[in-house]
């Protein structure tokens, strides 16, 4: 790779001065995250709720909100930030605690649509996330209410609200589009 001088590496992304200002490195460059607002904020604390309950109860692994993840892509560094990474403890050892991105390709991450996106639009971020080893890749509509289940081996499967999201790679886990739609916005 061939860095100008207003291209960061990974070293001087992560020594970057704590901010409330949110930034993905994509391609030497800090790229901002947008602020995520009322729909996208309880989609996100659902899906949390319902995985973290299926990890304490199953102890297979962790999962967290915004937390940047080390990934390689064109062959260069990138750190996005999903918007709910999983991570399986065979992965990352549950003794890792350290205040850092997630060093290692999650199995599963999370990216919720916002306003101004399209499915289309992550399409290209969900294949740079599978080619950078992460085995999952869930992107939530909130206006089309949908789930979209990218995987390496096969075309993608969109999950509508009467429908429920179950993976043998989440062993036991049911997740009912209602939980995440019908309840969450008080449609019936």
């Amino acid at each position: 790779m061939n860095r100008t001088s207003n291209q960061l590496s990974l070293q001087e992304f992560l020594t970057l001065p704590e901010s409330n200002d949110r930034y993905e490195l994509i391609e030497g460059k800090l790229q901002p995250k947008m602020s995520p607002k009322y729909k996208h904020s309880t989609l996100q604390l659902r899906l949390l709720l319902a995985l973290n309950n299926w990890c304490d109860q199953f102890k297979l692994g962790r999962v967290r909100p915004e937390w940047s993840v080390i990934l390689q892509r064109q062959d260069e560094v990138w750190v996005p930030i999903p918007d709910l990474t999983y991570v399986s403890d065979q992965r990352l050892p549950v003794t890792w605690e350290e205040d850092e991105p997630c060093p290692v390709a999650p199995e599963l991450v999370i990216e919720i649509l916002s306003p101004g996106q399209t499915l289309e639009n992550l399409t290209q971020k969900a294949t740079d996330y599978l080619q950078a080893g992460v085995d999952r890749l869930w992107v939530i509509d909130p206006n089309a209410q949908s789930l979209t289940v990218f995987h390496h081996d096969r075309l993608p499967q969109t999950i509508k609200t009467n429908g429920s999201l179950s993976d043998p790679f989440l062993p036991d886990l049911e997740l009912p589009m209602s939980y995440l739609f019908v309840k969450q916005f008080g449609q019936n």
